[in-house]
């Protein structure tokens, strides 16, 4: 076993037990520090895979923004949240069979697929770095800098609206 194949095997572990925490535990809270762990996982999958673009950005956006905005807000309406009964429902049975099934299906699918085995042929070297073209289009006038800028104020507005909500009144 070759040590790539170990920190691979020790990361998918660690990620699909994250993931399944995430489903089981009896606190929101820890829940979503769960959910940190495993986006770190992806995130180390990704570095596995020399997509280094796709590790950066499952860590700085999924669990520097969203995972954090997540606990954040929970923290924030903690009060609101209280224990009123099982977390399980009468139909998990339902729920496991429909997973198994999905997963049955994707799986079939993926083994049928004649590009899974198949390996990525280098690019050219007169292909344009996707990256930085990305970093272009992303900050150019002409390019997605409104919707990105229209992002960050909607996500600002919903933190304030989360402190509002959660503001105590005497």
């Amino acid at each position: 076993m070759t040590p790539y194949l170990f920190v691979f095997i020790v990361t998918a572990i660690v990620t699909l037990g994250a993931a399944l925490m995430v489903v089981t535990a009896r606190s929101l809270i820890h829940s979503a520090l769960w959910l940190v762990l495993a986006l770190f996982g992806v995130g180390a999958m990704f570095v596995l895979l020399s997509a280094g673009f796709f590790a950066v950005v499952q860590v700085v956006i999924y669990i520097g923004a969203i995972a954090i905005l997540m606990i954040f807000a929970i923290m924030l309406t903690r009060r609101v949240m209280r224990e009123d009964g099982s977390r399980f429902n009468r139909g998990w049975w339902l729920a496991i069979l429909m997973a198994l099934v999905l997963l049955t299906g994707l799986v079939w699918m993926i083994q049928s697929w004649s590009g899974s085995s198949s390996t990525m042929q280098p690019l050219p070297p007169d292909v344009v770095d996707p990256i930085q073209s990305l970093g272009a289009v992303l900050v150019s006038p002409n390019g997605f800098v409104l919707p990105f800028e229209l992002a960050s104020i909607l996500l600002l507005a919903a933190l304030i609206g989360a402190i509002v909500v959660a503001w105590e009144r005497k």
